[in-house]
């Protein structure tokens, strides 16, 4: 046995190679899954690769191919579905050979700032949670490079898109709470943008097909807890309150239903709330909000599999991948009084 890297230097395929008796060119081959060397080889190269603690330098492969394998992500932390779908953007990128690179939307860089640290920092493409662009500004921004917008509907030519049916998702909110027996079913919209739009569509449209239209009711709202809060003040300063509300995201409904229990109006007993993100705190024992989840592990790996296509197969082509939400029933509604 060859004795291993010394100490303070990183494990090299050469290392790797003179531990299993090869050429460093077959182990490369093994490393990156390339067909050739035998499976007795892929197995001893496998074996002495983890025993040595070999990891890839991407920097080194980035220079030799003048390529950084890096994706910037465009996110806005103080955004809890974002920081979850993040989590799923950095395994789908692994598995994919590439890094990421995070910039954040906050009060001292706005979007237009947060976007050109990624550009300055050699990334290969972009991944943008949200973005509030204009569609001329997304197809200018697509043009220099691959761009996948997720969660937000946009037609920018070469930008390609991955998002959930937003409106399909309230669709369902409606439709659960009518099969209860509700009809005074109200909907607190988001903040002004494509993703409120769609939603206060599909609510609209699913309050006709349930032949509800004379009950269509849209209150301002938006997507924060005191946006919620005033939300419910507004519901309760009319003198026949919906009984059940369909909010914008599930932290609008915790500052309505914390605004309604206060008041008195007991939650789902005088007025049922379904939310939309299934965010970690809705599933806890003292929320437990009936919301509309939404499958970040499918946007991210769509979103990756886009950017895949366009960075290694050559696909020039616009793409849109709409992904199914679903309904995840608990304690905020149920039958009207």
């Amino acid at each position: 046995m060859t004795a291993p890297a010394p100490h303070g230097r990183r494990v090299r395929l050469d290392d790797v190679a003179a531990e299993v008796g090869v050429s460093p060119a077959t182990v490369s081959l093994v490393l990156r899954g390339i067909a050739g060397p035998s499976v007795a080889t892929r197995e001893r190269v496998r074996e002495a690769a983890a025993r040595l603690g070999y990891r890839p330098d991407r920097a080194a492969s980035a220079l030799a191919s003048r390529r950084s394998r890096t994706v910037g992500v465009l996110i806005d932390v103080s955004n809890a579905y974002q920081s979850r779908l993040v989590l799923d953007l950095y395994d789908a990128a692994e598995r994919a050979g590439y890094s990421l690179l995070l910039s954040t939307v906050s009060r001292s860089h706005d979007q237009g700032r947060a976007i050109e640290i990624l550009l300055d920092s050699r990334c290969e493409a972009l991944v943008l949670l949200g973005p509030e662009g204009s569609k001329r500004s997304l197809s200018g921004l697509g043009s220099t490079l691959p761009v996948v917008v997720v969660g937000r509907a946009v037609t920018a030519a070469p930008v390609d898109v991955v998002r959930t049916a937003d409106d399909d998702g309230i669709s369902a909110a409606v439709h659960h709470l009518a099969d209860l027996g509700h009809r005074r079913i109200a909907h607190v919209g988001g903040p002004r943008g494509p993703v409120a739009t769609l939603r206060r569509t599909g609510y609209e449209t699913a309050m006709r097909d349930c032949g509800l239209a004379d009950f269509v009711e849209v209150v301002d709202g938006g997507d924060g807890e005191s946006d919620g809060a005033r939300a419910a003040e507004s519901v309760m300063r009319r003198g026949s309150r919906p009984s059940a509300l369909i909010t914008f995201n599930d932290r609008c409904a915790f500052g309505l239903i914390d605004a309604l229990t206060r008041a008195g109006i007991g939650v789902p007993a005088a007025a049922s709330v379904i939310g939309f993100d299934d965010s970690p705190e809705a599933a806890l024992l003292q929320i437990n909000l009936t919301t509309v989840a939404q499958d970040t592990r499918a946007l991210a790996e769509d979103a990756m599999t886009s950017l895949v296509e366009r960075l290694d197969l050559g696909r020039t082509n616009r793409r849109e991948v709409i992904v199914a939400p679903h309904l995840v029933v608990r304690g905020t509604t149920a039958a009207p009084a």
